[in-house]
């Protein structure tokens, strides 16, 4: 790595497990963005032990490193690193590691104890190895981000550290390495996470725009309400008596979105196979606490649960609070380029820039280890 030339531009890293689907390539499309044709992107791959615990699939996790080399090469990258366990880790398993703090013992790290201090560990060794001036996450894994995002900042790490948006199938599932191992009627039980998430974003949306019409009628809406049902306009009657409770009620409380969402994987949870919920939670971005219903700004609804023997998560952005003139809520994949995780404006690009050499088994880190 040390030995790679750099032609004096910027080097981006996209770190990974492997098993690389569109969702990584999003990542290395972002990173060559970013760096344009006269920077670096590099991959690494390497399935860590440190982050899987007792019981959790490390044997079977996928490895399918010449398949990721060719998506690599085709997204943009310049090389891709692939140490073996034993380059990583010479002494075998370190003594001293990064503890995540408590961070790391929320959510993620609550279901997995330790997985963040594995986590961080390599991170730490990968950015001391590949030597990158930034270094390109997905938003899909947002406690993960938080907490490298933090450990680069506590530890003046010399180092950017951006999110980028999570890349979702047509359906809208998550993308993620583990899909693979779902069944058809696990895959559509699996739906209900996505779906889960877009419910609690679309109640606040059309709470808003109860609240809207509200602020912009001319009598009071509740008054709106009880003329209408005197004249014998039910329909009409209801739909004023919905903007009145909303113009009445707490402004986009996080209670909505946490209901809003409970009530399709409580529905899920009754399907076959049934989705077995680890955890829903709305957090502050800043340390992954859970908000209080009187919270306004910006929070992460996240989500964790089994389907079968496959455990996924999710999540995405929602603001709480007033909001400028024309803008929503955050959409289902976290569209927007700044947040409070680090993400750089223009950090979700999706196309190569030209003239990006290809990856080959013979490149310039040599054959993929």
């Amino acid at each position: 790595m040390r030995d790679l030339p750099r032609h004096g531009g910027a080097r981006a890293v996209v770190m990974t497990m492997g098993a690389l689907h569109e969702g990584h390539a999003s990542l290395v499309r972002a990173a060559r963005r970013r760096v344009g044709p006269a920077g670096q992107v590099v991959v690494t791959v390497f399935v860590n032990p440190l982050q899987f615990g007792a019981g959790e699939d490390l044997d079977r996790y996928p490895r399918t490193l010449d398949a990721d080399v060719e998506l690599a090469a085709a997204a943009g990258a310049d090389a891709v690193f692939a140490p073996s366990v034993e380059e990583v880790y010479p002494g075998g398993e370190p003594q001293v590691r990064i503890a995540a703090g408590p961070m790391g013992t929320l959510l993620e790290g609550a279901s997995r104890p330790g997985h963040f201090d594995g986590v961080l560990t390599v991170v730490a060794k990968l950015l001391h190895l590949t030597a990158p001036d930034i270094a390109f996450y997905g938003q899909k894994d947002a406690q993960q981000l938080a907490v490298i995002t933090r450990m680069a900042g506590d530890l003046n790490f010399p180092v950017e550290i951006v999110g980028v948006p999570t890349a979702r199938e047509e359906d809208g599932l998550a993308l993620s390495s583990r899909n693979r191992y779902l069944s058809l009627p696990e895959r559509r039980t699996a739906l209900a996470l996505s779906a889960a998430l877009f419910a609690a974003r679309d109640r606040l949306t059309a709470e808003e725009a109860l609240r809207a019409r509200a602020a912009s009628t001319g009598h009071p809406a509740q008054d709106r309400s009880a003329a209408l049902a005197a004249l014998g306009e039910d329909r009409a009657a209801a739909d004023a008596h919905a903007v009145a409770y909303a113009a009445a009620g707490p402004l986009h409380g996080p209670s909505v979105a946490r209901a809003a969402a409970r009530a399709v994987l409580d529905e899920a949870a009754r399907l076959d196979p049934p989705l077995v919920l680890d955890y829903l939670a709305l957090v502050d971005p800043s340390d992954f606490t859970e908000v209080p219903d009187s919270y306004a700004g910006e929070a992460i609804l996240a989500v964790a649960a089994r389907v079968g023997t496959t455990r996924l998560i999710d999540n995405i952005r929602l603001t709480f609070g007033p909001t400028p003139t024309g803008t929503a809520h955050q959409g289902a994949a976290g569209a927007t380029g700044s947040t409070k995780d680090g993400a750089a404006p223009g950090a979700s690009g999706t196309t190569a820039a030209p003239g990006t050499p290809p990856i080959t088994p013979h490149g310039p880190l040599g054959a993929p280890r």
